[in-house]
């Protein structure tokens, strides 16, 4: 688009997604349905096709299917004006073998990097629920002459622990670049405060092409982008952090400013759901200022008949709820809840049918799922852990076409 730099963007979604599983018996982890309508690659292509960043590589590789399909019939662009979203797989270009890490995949796919012959490259995940414009990140990173600025969120340092932590002083400058390390550092404008690594990077082109090289010469090296390629960049004096405060987005509230959430498990999955349901919600889907984007199918609108009821609750297109109660709970798509049932803070995947009588709480119900009448899920924790998986916080999750009595 006029006026910006020239950047392409590279989106990694090769994870397996092993902490989601059963989510991921089936897909690859950014093609988990997510809010009703979407899936998670949804909210990266979002954030940079409305920041005007429209030429995108998505590197895929696990049970890749889904996604590739979603991207190609979804994520369409205009090709008279150069625009592209394309998946990419793994494709053994440099011998027969897959990605190694996210470093190797980005490696294995430089052709895509000297096809386009980018300035700046955008390299983000795929698989993380926020709204963000990444050409503030991008404006904020030419201007400091970084070679590389990895986009930071502030976090409790007591809870800081589970994340890549990043070391920086007033300048901005990253000083250290930590990976889950037991005593994290502050930011300089607050001790109690330590800068997570959201996954989200702006590489100068010329800066990453090095790196990788290097990296890919290095036989210790894991090659991985958050555990190898930040950190040799931090000890070259040429990284700087990105403070997610300071991104504006349009249309955001000051409840939800700042939002992101890392759904790599089961529960903080289930716990964004939740984020969305409340009158004021934690996240709101509908900021129409910054959209979310995806395609919805031809069904026709909800329909709630013989008095069939839903309370702080999302429900989508060609469901119904018939003589039954849903309560704090995300409906997908061509769900049918049948009379007398009562569904309580769960997440229904599409495609999913609940009988007559059925209780369900506190429960995920992947695509296709069925509830025979009378059924009960979340009831009885003994019964549930021998039936079905249960996180760790007591949330029942199942798979994709499961039957439950």
């Amino acid at each position: 688009m006029k006026g910006l730099p020239h950047v392409l963007g590279i989106v990694l979604a090769g994870g397996e997604g092993k902490r989601l599983w059963p989510l991921t018996a089936d897909r690859a982890k950014p093609a988990v349905p997510f809010g009703g309508n979407y899936r998670l690659i949804d909210f990266v292509l979002s954030n940079l096709v409305n920041a005007g960043f429209v030429r995108l590589c998505v590197l895929t590789q696990y049970k890749s299917h889904s996604l590739d399909r979603h991207i190609s019939t979804t994520w369409r662009l205009s090709s008279v004006l150069g625009q592209y979203i394309t998946p990419v797989p793994a494709q053994q270009r440099l011998g027969p073998r897959w990605y190694t890490g996210s470093a190797d995949a980005i490696y294995q796919s430089l052709n895509l990097v000297h096809d386009e012959n980018p300035d700046y490259i955008v390299v983000f995940g795929a698989d993380h629920v926020y709204r963000m414009d990444p050409a503030q990140m991008v404006a904020r990173h030419i201007e400091s002459g970084a070679g590389v600025t990895v986009a930071g969120i502030r976090v409790p340092r007591a809870e800081a622990k589970a994340f890549g932590c990043i070391d920086s002083d007033t300048s901005g400058r990253i000083t250290g670049f930590l990976e889950k390390p037991a005593e994290p550092p502050h930011v300089p404008d607050d001790p109690e405060v330590t800068f997570a690594s959201m996954g989200n990077y702006v590489f100068s082109t010329d800066v990453l092409l090095d790196a990788l090289r290097a990296d890919a010469a290095n036989p210790d090296s894991d090659h991985d982008m958050g555990g190898d390629i930040i950190p040799m960049l931090v000890e070259r004096g040429e990284a700087a952090v990105y403070d997610f405060d300071d991104n504006d987005v349009p249309g955001a509230t000051e409840r939800d400013r700042g939002y992101w959430r890392d759904v790599g498990t089961l529960d903080a999955y289930y716990e964004a759901h939740m984020d969305l349901v409340s009158v004021h919600p934690v996240f709101n889907l509908y900021n129409q200022a910054w959209p979310i984007r995806t395609a919805t199918p031809p069904l026709p609108p909800a329909k709630f008949v013989n008095g069939g009821t839903a309370e702080d609750s999302i429900v989508g297109l060609g469901s119904i709820i018939s003589g039954a109660t849903v309560h704090q709970s995300v409906v997908s798509a061509d769900v049918v809840v049948d009379s007398g049932a009562r569904v309580e803070g769960s997440v229904l995947m599409p495609g999913v049918r609940i009988g007559k009588g059925a209780v369900v709480r506190h429960a995920i119900l992947d695509k296709n799922v069925v509830v025979a009448d009378g059924g009960k899920i979340g009831i009885d924790p003994e019964v549930d852990r021998g039936r079905y998986t249960v996180s760790a916080g007591g949330v029942v999750i199942l798979g994709k076409n499961a039957r439950a009595a």
